[in-house]
């Protein structure tokens, strides 16, 4: 269930920190829209905080009942393989690869699984083989279903939230800079044409890619719009507000 809190602060990112705070997630848990970024006024007359609109994934009983029952159809994360724990892998990561094992074993995909500590606290889990297609789906749908499985088996019941990001071939890279090189092509339109652009529909990690890439874009703003699975980003132009200037344009080949 996706849930929205609404945050201010005397910038962008000073009310981003304290939706976060608020919530107890990290950056990457969450989808950040700038509704209204910070004016300084003139002299301090007129000034206003940012305010941005923070989405989060949030369990509910409907999303319990549907994540137990998929997570029925797959091994339990306690029959991780002894010689995994006896090689010195932490609990955690056995319990991901012992889940994760089960679930491709049933799905008929044999994969190698890359495991390994994120900077911020999180796990990245990279997938490797043959049958890479059919663990990626279309636009990554696939590949997202097993990710939010794997981070509702792992920590369901734990204390501390860990965020599991599961690639597959780098999918999620090369995504990434794919949406943030389209991104940036629509904020150049926006600004040269001086109207919003509407990008084709997109899941919510794709709408968080693109408000990350342009949430320091000047001259534009972006907000989603419609409903899944039709939910889509647009990028609006916003007149500068210094006078006399024009907002920030960048060339492409």
């Amino acid at each position: 269930m996706i849930k929205i809190l609404e945050k201010t602060g005397r910038t962008e990112d000073d009310a981003i920190a304290a939706a976060l705070a608020e919530l107890g997630l990290d950056r990457d848990d969450v989808s950040v829209e700038i509704v209204e970024r910070a004016k300084s006024g003139f002299l301090g007359i007129g000034a206003s905080p940012a305010v941005v609109r923070v989405s989060y994934e949030a369990d509910d009983e409907s999303e319990s009942e549907s994540a137990a029952a998929d997570e029925s159809a797959a091994p339990a994360p306690a029959a991780a393989p002894a010689p995994a724990e006896a090689d010195g892998e932490s609990a955690d990561f056995a319990a991901i690869r012992a889940f994760l094992s089960g679930l491709l074993e049933r799905m008929g995909v044999k994969a190698e699984i890359e495991i390994a500590p994120r900077d911020n606290g999180g796990i990245n889990v990279k997938l490797s083989g043959s049958g890479m297609g059919a663990i990626i789906g279309r636009r990554g749908e696939t590949l997202d279903a097993i990710q939010h499985l794997t981070n509702y088996v792992v920590n369901r019941g734990s204390d501390k939230h860990m965020h599991i990001s599961v690639d597959a071939e780098n999918y999620r890279s090369k995504r990434e800079e794919s949406l943030t090189r389209l991104a940036e092509k629509m904020a150049e339109k926006a600004v040269k044409y001086k109207r919003s652009m509407a990008l084709e529909p997109m899941n919510s990690y794709e709408r968080h890619v693109i408000h990350t890439a342009l949430q320091n874009y000047e001259g534009v703003t972006t907000s989603s719009t419609g409903v899944e699975p039709n939910r889509r980003v647009v990028v609006s132009y916003v007149k500068s507000e210094q006078s006399g200037s024009k907002p920030q344009s960048r060339e492409w080949a």
